[in-house]
């Protein structure tokens, strides 16, 4: 308790240096748990973005390429595949069901993709959850739409409010499909997708308000509005690609093969696990790059707060000398430097959590808008401890040094007054 008692009114006379010596810490704590927690947030994000559909089939590109832009709408796709292939691909005897999607066109920066209402069904996220709708229905019309839960909310679109896509992909667009608005249907409730940024519409939605257009510019019938749907040909013609499930997880390989050999045109089908793997296995260097960065910023935290007790070393060679002159031990020096940088490391590293956990909560809304991202807010667990725990004890071992110095100082070196 005297020790205790010391090392308080010490760093109450240090106040000043002792507040910099925990500011450090927390801002390498903070640093270091952000990393993780954004790290681990979007493995897990990117992980349960889509679940129960076991084949992605698309145009021949690369397997990451397919992935990104037919489940996470990054980047664009090389080629789209036509109506026929994708009819081959859902009468084959493998296939339990296929849902098409068609992406390239935008609204004010999120991205339109059309389907058909099995969409709704089929997708899975999150092991298996179902799409839920907060409001509305699905689209049965030509020019319904169903917004993600994002796109409402930044938007501030409602039931029965009209939205006019853009051609191309862009946030500002000068080529408008003002002439085919659609009508809010639905508004889906949060699941921490790239579906959440996203506008759902029917295929022959995608058809209808393409009608008369070619080269991304509208080439001619200006005139074409709704109106003129009823006898309209909306069959499609080509999709960007197609979800599939399978009777069987014993024919996964055996239709991946079958596709990837079709003479139709050049198709490829990839396996969504198996793709998401190969995303980690390319971001493994760059995760751990990421660890050992925010390792290092812990180390400097700690490193400056072993100067900021060394440099004031010397104005506590008074005190030091006052203390074992009036009975002090070597041990009580040693303990006394020992127990204020345990202190200071986990009175930082505690603050560092809070800092974390705060951050998180006030940022992870904005990451998930923006990338699709979904970063859980939870109270402090295991992990927490373990690290406020390792802080603790490295501020500790950090202590050893400064506090060994002290002790090798003279009873009669620290009384003299220099000048």
């Amino acid at each position: 308790m005297i020790i205790l008692r010391l090392v308080f009114l010490s760093l109450l006379n240090r106040r000043t240096v002792a507040a910099l010596t925990v500011f450090a810490v927390t801002i390498s704590v903070t640093l270091f748990l952000s990393v993780e927690k954004i790290r681990t947030g979007a493995r897990d994000g990117f992980a349960n973005t889509i679940s129960g559909t076991d084949v992605i089939v698309g145009a021949r590109t690369g397997s990451l390429q397919l992935l990104m832009y037919s489940v996470f709408h990054i980047g664009n796709a090389t080629n789209n595949i036509t109506w026929k292939s994708y009819q081959h691909i859902q009468d084959r005897p493998e296939t339990k069901w296929a849902v098409p999607i068609s992406l390239g066109d935008s609204h004010k920066g999120f991205r339109v993709l059309g389907t058909h209402t099995d969409f709704f069904d089929r997708f899975r996220y999150a092991r298996k959850r179902m799409l839920t709708f907060q409001q509305g229905r699905p689209f049965d019309q030509v020019l319904d739409v169903v917004l993600g839960a994002d796109v409402a909310k930044t938007l501030n679109y409602g039931i029965g409010d009209s939205i006019v896509i853009s051609h191309g992909l862009g946030k500002v667009s000068f080529a408008s499909h003002d002439n085919m608005p659609f009508r809010v249907v639905g508004i889906l409730l949060p699941t921490g997708t790239p579906v959440d940024q996203t506008l759902l519409v029917p295929l022959e939605g995608i058809e209808a308000i393409h009608i008369g257009w070619g080269r991304g510019v509208r080439s001619g019938q200006k005139g074409v509005g709704p109106q003129d749907l009823e006898n309209a040909d909306l069959q499609p013609k080509a999709i960007t690609a197609a979800l599939v499930g399978l009777t069987s997880k014993m024919k996964v390989f055996q239709f991946q093969r079958s596709v990837n050999e079709y003479l139709g045109e050049p198709l490829m089908a990839i396996l969504p696990g198996v793709a998401l793997q190969e995303l980690w296995t390319l971001m493994g260097t760059a995760e751990k790059a990421l660890v050992i960065i925010s390792l290092f910023v812990v180390v400097a935290g700690l490193l400056g707060m072993l100067t900021m007790i060394l440099s004031g070393l010397n104005e506590r060679r008074r005190e030091m000398a006052i203390l074992r002159s009036v009975g002090a031990r070597p041990m009580h020096i040693i303990a006394l430097f020992v127990v204020e940088a345990t202190l200071l490391a986990f009175v930082g590293a505690c603050l560092g959590v809070v800092a974390t956990i705060i951050g998180i909560s006030l940022v992870a809304p904005m990451i998930e808008a923006q990338y699709g991202v979904y970063l859980t807010v939870s109270p402090p667990g295991l992990k927490e401890g373990l690290i406020v725990a390792a802080v603790s004890a490295s501020g500790s071992i950090v202590g050893l040094w400064p506090a060994l110095r002290a002790y090798r100082l003279s009873v009669a070196d620290g009384m003299i007054v220099r000048i």
